[in-house]
């Protein structure tokens, strides 16, 4: 049973990808946002649990809700996304054993596997302030505070999205929305090991920005559990005015 001061500092509940291991844990938030973390899951997988959460949030079934995961090797076409940005002929994918898969969300192309962090939000826009915008520049938010708390000065760059250091992408942000719930939601490079891919593609249609990760902005490796700790502290704190179900 998780107790009210694990609550209030935003713990991460360890669910793995199971429907409804990760509902019982959001119920144990009450109203407060749950933070899940499922471990390594495939990204067909995830993408169809994201939804079936989706449809418990507009239900009023479970409150807002942040899934922590990792995915094998996947590049990701969202909406936006231009043949051009592919680099990688299909046979250095196949031989790289990296998949490529046509997605909902928005934004271009990008890239998620060993070495990141990928957050899901499951947030009803309709119960914040700013909608679908608001909630993007609210977790550029969560990243750049947890980016701050493990000693690293994230920042917005004007009419692009994500969040970058020192002109450099960190974490690509991208919604879908239904009836004014989300899925989707950024992907944090947190190891060298995350970067290398990326020049396979055009990272979200961006040719001239490079990316980096934590432990080259650090200098040092990070452990992947201090960095979802800090997400889920950054995420309670940020969606807490509104996570409230129904």
């Amino acid at each position: 049973m998780m107790t009210s001061r694990a609550a209030a500092r935003g713990c991460v509940l360890h669910a793995g990808p199971d429907l409804a291991a990760i509902l019982a844990l959001a119920a144990a938030r009450g109203a407060a946002p749950a933070v899940a973390d499922i471990g390594r899951v495939e990204y067909g997988h995830a993408l169809e649990m994201q939804r079936q959460l989706r449809d418990e949030r507009m239900a009023g079934r479970c409150g807002d809700l942040l899934l922590l995961l990792e995915h094998p090797p996947t590049i990701t076409l969202g909406r936006r996304a231009e043949p051009s940005e592919l680099l990688a002929t299909p046979e250095e994918l196949e031989r790289r054993g990296i998949a490529l898969v046509e997605t909902d969300r928005g934004g271009r192309t990008t890239y998620h596997g060993p070495g990141q962090v990928v957050g899901y939000a499951i947030v009803d826009v309709a119960q914040r302030g700013g909608g679908v915008h608001g909630c993007v520049r609210d977790l550029e938010q969560v990243v750049i505070d947890a980016l701050n708390e493990l000693g690293v000065g994230g920042e917005r760059i004007a009419g692009l999205t994500g969040v970058w250091v020192n002109g450099a992408k960190i974490a690509a942000i991208g919604l879908h929305v239904r009836h004014w719930v989300t899925n989707h939601g950024f992907a944090l490079n947190v190891s060298r090991d995350s970067v290398e891919p990326f020049g396979l593609i055009v990272p979200c249609g961006i040719p001239d920005r490079p990316v980096t990760c934590l432990e080259e902005a650090l200098g040092r490796p990070v452990a992947t559990e201090a960095v979802k700790g800090a997400l889920a502290r950054a995420f309670a704190a940020r969606f807490i005015r509104n996570s409230t179900a129904g």
